[in-house]
C-alpha cells in the first residue's frame, strides 16, 4: 500500500483525517503511537509519516516485538558483544544503531515483558544504547520511536501488564486507524485498486463489481480490515467468471453465509492436526505457527484450543513441559499463558495429569 492508495479514498471523513494526523506527525521528530485493529494497515501508517517527514532520507527499521523471543529482543534491539550469550560469535549492532538518524518502527509494542519495557523506556528518557555484554559507557543515538499496538492499552496498563510512564511516553502523538467496517465508502475504491495491481499481475482484464456484490462488500464487518480485503481482491482475480463480479463470486464470510456446522467441525481438527505436527515434528515454534495466524485472524479461538488440548495431551497437563513440545524458551512461560488468558484459549490441566487415565485424556483432547 502506499500514498496513492491512501488518495484513492481522500474524500471520506475518516481518510481526511488521517492525512491531517500523518501532516502532525511528520512536523516534528515526537514519538507516535498507532492503534487500530489487526489489518488496518498501522505499518503503512508508519512508513507514511517517515516519508514525509524530515527522516526521510535515512532508513525506516522494523521490528516486530510480538515474533521475536524476550529473551531475543534485547540483542535485536540493542546489540551485542562476541561472547555476551551462547552463540553470540562477533560482535553485532541492533536495530536502535542502525537506525541512526531515521526512524524506528516497533509493531506490537504491548506484547513486551516488563523488563524489555523497562528498557525501551530508559532508551527513550536518555536516548543511550548499551549493546549486551559491554563493559563500556553506553553511547547515545539520534531515532525517532514509532510504535504500534491493536491492544488497547489503557486496560493493559490498568491491570499492571503495561507500564503507565512508558504508554505515556509513546503516546505523544496518537494516530488512530479506524476499522474498514467503519469506512464504507473506502470499500468499493481500495477493492478497485488492488484488483487492478493483481490483475496487472496475472495479466487478466480487469472487471466491475455488481451492484448487488458492492451492497454485499459494503455490508461486511471485514474482521480482517484491509489485509481481508486485499485477499478478496486477488481471490476475484486468479478465479476469474464472465461479466460483472456477483455476489456468489464473493467468499462466504463476505455475503453472510458461513460454512455448515459440519464442514467447520470437520475442519478446524484438520487445521490442528497439521499445526500440530509442524510444531512437534517440524521443528516450528508456537509463535511462528499459531500465534501469527491467529492474530491475523486466519485461524479461530476453536483452533487455538484444539492445538492446546493435544499439547496439554502429549506433556501430560504440564504448561512448563509444553513449552519444549511448542518450540518456545522457558522464559516465553508467561508470555505464553497471558496470551492463552487474554484470548480465552487456556484450558484447565487437570484432567490431562498423568494419574488421569489415557482414554479420558483423549477424549478431552478431542
Amino acid at each position: 500500500m502506499s500514498d496513492m492508495l491512501l488518495r484513492l479514498a481522500a474524500s471520506t471523513p475518516a481518510v481526511r483525517t488521517l492525512h491531517r494526523q500523518i501532516d502532525r506527525a511528520a512536523r516534528s521528530d515526537a514519538k507516535v503511537l498507532i492503534t487500530g485493529e489487526s489489518g488496518t494497515g498501522k505499518e503503512v501508517m508508519a512508513h507514511l509519516i517517515h516519508d514525509r517527514s524530515q527522516r526521510r532520507t535515512n532508513p525506516l527499521t522494523t521490528i516486530n516485538c510480538a515474533g521475536i523471543p524476550d529473551s531475543l529482543l534485547e540483542s535485536e534491539l540493542f546489540g551485542h558483544r562476541r561472547g555476551s550469550f551462547t552463540g553470540a560469535v562477533r560482535d553485532r549492532h541492533g536495530l536502535l544503531e542502525k537506525a541512526h538518524g531515521g526512524t524506528l518502527f516497533m509493531d506490537e509494542v504491548g506484547e513486551m515483558s516488563l523488563r524489555m519495557q523497562g528498557l525501551l523506556l530508559r532508551f527513550l528518557e536518555t536516548g543511550e544504547i548499551q549493546p549486551l555484554g559491554s563493559e563500556s559507557a553506553g553511547h547515545n543515538v539520534d531515532v525517532r520511536v514509532i510504535a504500534a499496538t491493536n491492544r488497547q492499552l489503557e486496560q493493559d496498563v490498568t491491570s499492571h501488564a503495561f507500564r503507565l510512564d512508558l504508554y505515556y511516553r509513546l503516546k505523544v502523538v496518537h494516530v488512530h486507524i479506524p476499522p474498514l467496517r467503519q469506512r464504507q465508502d473506502d470499500i468499493v475504491p481500495l477493492l478497485d485498486h488492488f484488483m487492478a495491481i493483481y490483475c496487472e499481475r496475472y495479466r487478466v482484464p480487469k472487471r466491475v463489481l455488481s451492484p448487488q456484490a458492492i451492497e454485499c462488500l459494503r455490508n461486511c464487518a471485514w474482521p480482517g480490515n484491509i489485509r481481508q480485503l486485499k485477499n478478496v481482491a486477488e481471490r476475484l482475480v486468479v478465479c476469474p467468471e464472465d461479466g460483472p463480479v456477483s455476489v456468489d463470486e464473493l467468499p462466504l464470510d463476505i455475503h453472510g453465509v458461513d460454512d455448515t456446522i459440519e464442514g467447520a467441525a470437520q475442519a478446524q481438527p484438520a487445521r490442528a492436526d497439521t499445526l500440530f505436527e509442524r510444531m512437534v515434528n517440524g521443528g516450528e515454534s508456537f509463535w511462528l505457527a499459531v500465534y501469527s495466524p491467529f492474530m491475523m485472524r486466519d485461524l479461530t479461538r476453536d483452533d487455538v484450543r484444539l492445538i492446546v488440548r493435544k499439547g496439554l495431551v502429549k506433556s501430560h497437563g504440564n504448561y512448563m513441559r509444553m513449552l519444549q513440545t511448542f518450540n518456545m524458551p522457558a522464559d516465553d512461560y508467561k508470555r505464553f499463558l497471558n496470551f492463552l488468558r487474554k484470548h480465552q484459549c487456556q484450558l484447565s490441566f487437570q484432567p490431562f495429569r498423568s494419574d488421569t487415565p489415557l482414554p479420558a485424556r483423549l477424549a478431552e483432547a478431542e
